[in-house]
């Protein structure tokens, strides 16, 4: 799954530890977050780069405006 762009509800829950219901809840959290900077998102579907940057903080949090 390393090449892919988006990661599904079951591999955020995988990744996470966390049950399925709880990683759709997490994932609708973050794509309202990204709709909120102009983004076009998907349901049960997260930006892979995204996610990382949220749960690892791959990012500074002054580089993306919300």
């Amino acid at each position: 799954m390393a090449g892919k762009m988006f990661m599904r509800v079951e591999e955020v829950a995988e990744e996470l530890g966390v049950s399925v219901p709880y990683a759709y809840k997490l994932i609708r959290a973050m794509n309202e977050e990204l709709r909120k900077t102009g983004c076009i998102t998907i349901s049960g579907r997260i930006d892979r780069k995204f996610f990382h940057e949220k749960f690892y903080g791959t990012r500074n949090k002054d580089e993306r405006s919300v």
